[in-house]
């Protein structure tokens, strides 16, 4: 059993909100993530797209390529249409020897905009559910046929952002879906991370370890902001920073095996990336001994 610990570009420049972070080049965020002890990066909109690239800007650093966001509009086109636009993604995933893809559907998502209250988040209705698990599951099939799993990321502003979406999702999915679990849009969303992962442990293939700050999701909640402006507010860090308790969620998951990723979407300017890279990376260690799930001589 390995478990590695990696990070998402988004601590350093957000692509939602390309502005956040714009002063940040690639080289900074490659070699700071590398400085607080991280093992290998996810993919943000400052990164190549290609396998030569990537291998290029990863190297030296000594960082793996761990995958990357897909945006699936499965709602508006087919799974075979899916797959063509999927194509080059799956090439510098496989090229880079990458174990999941990151899948969240967005064709009607409104985590982008920034004038939109979550509360106007996008809902389907009872008879739309089985043709876009459908859909999916013959995207997630076809990866598979190439040694990849398909991970869904249930995200606030999204079509699966509840804990009833996600049991609806994972309920009518085949199994080659596999899920991601995101501690901090769990909570948010409604769910109790440790929960999510006790009744799914067979099917999570990938977490991301984002935390919450109470006191600013209140305030997104009774304000009713939109995600950007949430997250503009500091409404996310990293573990170790917020509410979650990841020592419950991790003894959920004894098997586990694959990534954590560090998210914090955060203003690099007023939220320090290496600080906060380093203080996620270390709880997440520290945890990790604690659960038995890494040695306790982890450098």
């Amino acid at each position: 059993m390995t478990i590695k610990i990696g990070a998402n570009p988004i601590i350093w420049s957000n692509d939602d909100m390309q502005s956040v972070g714009a002063s940040t080049t690639l080289e900074m965020c490659l070699a700071q993530a590398r400085k607080a002890g991280i093992q290998g990066m996810e993919l943000g909109h400052k990164f190549p797209q290609t396998v030569s690239g990537m291998k290029a800007a990863l190297e030296p650093f000594g960082l793996e390529f761990i995958s990357g966001w897909w945006s699936t509009e499965l709602l508006t086109r087919s799974a075979e249409e899916e797959i063509a636009a999927l194509k080059p993604r799956l090439e510098l995933l496989k090229g880079m020897g990458c174990k999941v893809c990151i899948a969240a559907e967005t064709s009607n998502a409104i985590h982008g905009q920034i004038d939109t209250p979550l509360s106007a988040r996008p809902y389907l209705a009872a008879g739309e559910w089985q043709e876009f698990a459908r859909r999916m599951t013959v995207v997630a099939g076809f990866l598979a046929d190439h040694g990849i799993d398909l991970v869904y990321h249930h995200h606030m502003g999204t079509v699966v952002q509840s804990r009833e979406d996600i049991a609806r999702f994972m309920d009518l999915t085949g199994p080659s879906v596999k899920l991601l679990l995101d501690t901090g849009h769990a909570l948010w969303g409604g769910s109790d991370p440790a929960e999510l992962a006790r009744s799914y442990r067979e099917r999570i293939r990938h977490v991301h370890g984002k935390d919450i700050r109470p006191f600013k999701r209140a305030q997104a909640d009774v304000y009713d902001w939109s995600f950007l402006r949430s997250v503009l507010s500091g409404v996310f860090t990293v573990p170790g920073d917020g509410c979650i308790d990841y020592a419950r969620v991790m003894r959920e998951l004894p098997d586990y095996s694959g990534w954590i990723v560090l998210e914090a979407e955060q203003d690099p300017e007023i939220a320090n990336p290496l600080v906060y890279a380093r203080m996620g990376r270390n709880y997440l260690v520290d945890t990790l001994i604690a659960t038995g799930h890494m040695k306790g001589d982890a450098s």
